[in-house]
């Protein structure tokens, strides 16, 4: 029921299904292995998921089989049965069952007996899949799961039950897990609030259920984007980890069990409400997708792995990032066409490549109290439409974007006064409100024919390149239909279908996922979407530490990040524009600042930030995401390194003041040990270059120093001492060797 495509067809060389019998899967990409053990006639279990185990024989995966099977002990079963990659209670697993449910009080306990699987191998060293078919003919259920080991080295899989019987199966929770080993110790999980997203938090790997569930139906900001597990002090650069993030935009539950036993899950599903998925004879419920990274050079490589495996995506973003220029903060609700039209012409000067026009567009809009959902351009505001605007912005060469929020809608809307039944509503109450809105009915057919046929008509009439797709609150009292059954399940599947929808509308138009800012940062609503908006708080020093954790899972080029005016709105900070920009930098950079209040100055000291980023986001957007452990709180480092070694960008921040004064040696990481490489400070981003007498003697050179990648990463360099909440930026270039180290420092 969930609308996530299959895994594919196996190709006509794959080997025939199996219907019976012990044997292995074994799978390999990256450095990773996962072997899947069938035992028994029992649905399969994984024996290993971590580093490559090299080309073993079937014969020496039994001897390993044998060899881990552990000892009866008191008061436990007298035979073991592994845990499965679907846990089942009836084979002595006392945790977190895979599937849990119904059928009026009967089938409750389900145990699948294997009727067939297949591995589906997709070359050698690039990883493949395997499906595997059970059945419980007691409970009348059948089961199927699917593993796939990507060519990244990156796992997923996920469940799916088909109801046999006459009878209604009411299913609760469909949960897959992947174990890890007990030298796992340690978890790490994000959690966070609105302005301040994704704030890591650390917990040790102890006996019981470390369950993270979401319930605003939408992901959040205190969703755990990943839950890792790793030995005590894993850092970013450290330690060997397992990770998951369960893809699903709607509730969801990703959680660390650790048995008395001594087995450790990750796991990860949908969080269904009663009475949410209920299967007739013959229906089926697919769950999301689980996925799953081990990396044994700590969370960066982690977060290698969900990089390339999104960037190797047929439908990730292929052409450069543009610089968006987004009005919000410039003009909010305050719409003018001769304003905009200027604001247009000085993005353009600076160098914008995108013109957003955000809230306040369509009908009744004055403020956000009124007309969300009254989807038609106001005749008041715009006499002559949109089309002023966008001819205006495609003159001076760059692509137009417009904000949508189609998910909620205003009590005081003319769609809601003709549409009260199309509100999400349990009984005869309607839910608190939040922002002065409430939640479209998208389960409704007759609502969301209405939402598409309006956003299809503006993208239609309207020459528009850019979704802004926002959605403000959370789903509280989500019902739905004729006896407003719990509705979140079908609310996610509709804008999924949606979104779907519009794409093959409009295959041209990009759509951003905002949500509160960061709120819905899934790989579920990646899918469908081509960059999320990391955060409605554009502080930079606040933007640090979101952008850091928020690219532990999405790559910098999918995670919007804008240069917001020097007193930032949100927190009341005032920073530099070096600070402001150089943090924009390394994600999707844009601007959302009105620029006709900066002086000429600052605008063009913008235009070189633009610059730079034109002429380094063919590095930012493909390379890979470093980031250093800190030994001082103070002060962080992060960077990106080109695929090839050869170039890379780094950016040393002062997050506050030191304890001591003089700052000690910065560490390089992620560069080739054996290369040559020049390190200079990166214009503009070397401001503090005009304080001389405070920056270390190297960083006084013109030519800065050339030191081999091995010593950049081991040694370091001396650090300057900078003030709090600035930034300096680092440009590292490979160099012919051995002759240039003639001119090391």
């Amino acid at each position: 029921m969930t609308s996530t495509a299959p895994i594919d067809p196996a190709p006509a060389e794959a080997p025939p299904s199996r219907t019976s019998g012990d044997g292995f899967a074994h799978l390999r990409a990256a450095g990773v292995s996962v072997v899947l053990s069938v035992q028994d006639g029992r649905l399969p279990s994984v024996l290993h998921w971590g580093p490559d185990l090299g080309e073993v024989s079937e014969h020496d995966l039994a001897v390993l089989r044998a060899a881990t099977v552990p000892q009866v002990v008191n008061n436990d079963l007298d035979v073991h049965v592994p845990v499965g990659l679907l846990p089942e209670m009836a084979t002595g697993w006392r945790g977190r069952p895979g599937l849990s449910g119904h059928r009026d009080g009967a089938g409750w306990s389900p145990s699948a007996r294997l009727v067939r699987w297949d591995v589906r191998p997709s070359g050698p060293g690039q990883g493949g899949s395997a499906v595997f078919e059970g059945e419980d003919a007691d409970a009348g259920l059948a089961v199927r799961l699917e593993l796939e080991l990507r060519p990244s080295g990156l796992v997923r899989t996920r469940a799916a039950v088909r109801n046999l019987l006459a009878e209604a199966y009411v299913v609760d929770g469909l949960v897959p897990a992947l174990p890890v080993p007990e030298t796992a110790t340690e978890l790490l999980d994000l959690a966070g609030r609105w302005g301040r997203e994704r704030a890591p938090q650390r917990v040790p790997f102890a006996v019981g259920a470390h369950s993270r569930e979401n319930r605003r139906g939408r992901t959040g900001p205190d969703a755990p984007l990943v839950l890792a597990a790793g030995a005590e002090g894993f850092g970013f650069r450290t330690g060997e980890v397992w990770a998951v993030h369960t893809a699903w935009s709607g509730n969801h539950v990703t959680c660390a069990e650790r048995v008395a036993e001594g087995g450790r899950l990750l796991s990860g599903g949908e969080l269904l409400l009663p009475g949410e998925v209920r299967l007739a004879e013959g229906e089926e419920y697919v769950g999301p997708w689980l996925y799953g990274a081990h990396a044994a050079d700590g969370l960066d490589g982690v977060a290698a792995r969900f990089h390339t495996d999104l960037r190797a995506r047929e439908q990730h973003p292929g052409s450069p990032r543009p610089v968006v220029m987004n009005v919000w903060e410039a003009v909010y609700f305050d719409h003018d066409l001769d304003r905009l039209v200027d604001l247009a012409r000085l993005g353009a000067e600076v160098g914008a490549e995108r013109f957003v026009l955000d809230d306040g567009w369509f009908r009744h809009r004055r403020d956000d109290s009124a007309g969300l959902g009254d989807w038609y351009v106001d005749e008041d505001v715009w006499p002559q439409g949109l089309a002023p605007l966008v001819d205006a912005v495609r003159a001076h060469g760059m692509e137009f974007g417009l904000w949508f929020e189609p998910e909620m809608v205003n009590p005081d809307s003319d769609l809601a006064r003709a549409h009260p039944d199309w509100i999400l509503r349990t009984g005869g109450r309607e839910p608190l409100l939040s922002r002065r809105q409430q939640v479209l009915d998208l389960g409704n057919p007759d609502a969301r024919a209405h939402i598409l046929e309006r956003l299809d008509s503006l993208l239609t009439e309207y020459d528009i390149s850019y979704v802004k797709w926002d959605h403000n609150r959370d789903l509280l009292d989500a019902g739905s239909g004729p006896v407003r059954a719990a509705g979140v399940h079908a609310q996610t599947l509709a804008v999924y279908g949606l979104l779907d929808e519009l794409r093959r509308r409009h295959p041209e138009v990009e759509i951003e996922s905002c949500s509160s800012g960061g709120l819905r940062v899934d790989l579920g609503i990646l899918e469908r979407t081509d960059r999320v908006w990391g955060s409605d708080c554009i502080d930079p020093l606040e933007r640090q530490q979101i952008q850091r954790w928020t690219t532990q899972l999405v790559p910098p080029e999918l995670v919007g990040s804008h240069v917001g005016s020097p007193h930032s709105h949100t927190t009341g900070r005032t920073h530099d524009l070096s600070f402001r920009a150089g943090t924009a930098l390394f994600c999707s950079f844009g601007i959302e600042w009105d620029i006709s209040s900066a002086s000429a100055e600052e605008r063009q000291e913008l235009a070189g930030w633009v610059s730079l980023y034109q002429e380094v986001r063919g590095l930012l957007h493909t390379g890979t995401v470093v980031r250093a452990d800190q030994w001082d709180p103070a002060v962080a480092l992060h960077g990106v390194v080109a695929p090839d070694g050869s170039d890379a960008l780094f950016a040393l921040v002062q997050l506050t003041t030191a304890l001591t004064s003089v700052p000690g040696s910065v560490r390089l990481p992620g560069l080739r040990p054996e290369a040559t490489y020049r390190v200079v400070a990166q214009a503009p981003g070397d401001l503090p270059r005009v304080r001389r007498q405070r920056l270390t003697p190297w960083l006084a050179e013109d030519d800065g120093v050339v030191l081999p990648g091995s010593v950049l990463a081991s040694a370091g360099l001396r650090a300057p001492a900078l003030d709090p909440e600035q930034l300096l930026l680092l440009r590292v270039t490979e160099v012919p060797s051995p002759a240039a180290r003639g001119g090391a420092r």
